[in-house]
């Protein structure tokens, strides 16, 4: 989840201020633009990944 922490930071352009204040001091509204980025990018993921499946969602449950 880092990777794409980062990776949705890149795109938004925050790494500058990430790198010199730190995530902890990142502003609420900073952090819920990468949280919601993030679940857009992994929503994405999802669908595609259903799409190619034909809809099916292999779950392990053990």
């Amino acid at each position: 989840m880092d990777s794409l922490k980062q990776e949705v930071a890149d795109e938004l352009l925050l790494e500058g201020g990430i790198e010199k204040r730190g995530w902890e001091n990142m502003t609420t509204r900073e952090v819920g633009k990468i949280g919601g980025n993030m679940v857009k990018k992994m929503i994405r993921f999802a669908e595609k990944e259903m799409d190619e499946r034909d809809g099916k969602i292999d779950v392990d449950e053990g």
